[in-house]
């Protein structure tokens, strides 16, 4: 009965977001500016857990080079990271390391999932499978999902974006659709009409 009871008062529920109060001198051009910096300077968290790692790891290299972005400072201790990329397989092993870890991270924080086995278990998922978490989002909120097997560094690139659109309401950078395609044939300029013709109009 006792070890019945303690098995049920283990079990945790999934975190919450925090609630933020509002500030004590609330400006808006005041708050925006500290928006602007915030998002300019996302800090994440080491945390590579598997084949997804590398990517984040390719993220932080010369061709795509995430320090244009503000955010290549990755920090060893969560008390100093604002963003938690998890990139990888969640075992139920480390998922009280992964918890503890995020509430060791000063608010606002942020959380990305980075890859198919961090947002639903991946090809882990199957009937009667013990060791995975099958999505992070079941041990703490995620704020942008980047699916992928393993996601390229581009979208990771876009996940960054989007937390930093979530931050200021606002995207600084263009959308993938709206840069044009070095393949794509240029568009042939208008021939401006002949006067001649015109005149016979």
């Amino acid at each position: 009965m006792a070890a019945t009871e303690r098995e049920e008062g283990t079990e945790r529920k999934p975190i919450t977001k925090a609630e933020i109060l509002p500030p004590i001198i609330n400006l808006k051009p005041l708050n925006f500016f500290f928006d602007v910096n915030r998002a300019m300077s996302i800090w994440p968290i080491t945390f590579g857990l598997a084949c997804c790692a590398i990517e984040m790891m390719s993220v932080s290299m010369a061709r795509f080079d995430i320090a244009r972005f503000g955010a290549e400072v990755f920090r060893p201790s969560a008390r100093q990271a604002d963003l938690m990329m998890v990139t990888g397989t969640v075992s139920k092993k480390m998922a009280p390391a992964l918890v503890r870890l995020y509430e060791q991270m000063p608010a606002p924080k942020y959380v990305m999932a980075c890859g198919n086995c961090a947002i639903s278990g991946g090809p882990f998922k199957f009937e009667n499978q013990y060791g995975i978490v099958e999505g992070v989002d079941n041990l703490v909120p995620v704020d942008v999902y980047v699916p992928g097997c393993p996601p390229r560094p581009e979208a990771i690139l876009e996940g960054v974006f989007a937390i930093q659109e979530k931050i200021l309401g606002i995207r600084f950078w263009p959308r993938p659709e709206e840069i044009p395609s070095p393949l794509a044939e240029p568009k042939k300029p208008k021939a401006a009409p002949d006067k001649a013709e015109s005149a016979k109009a």
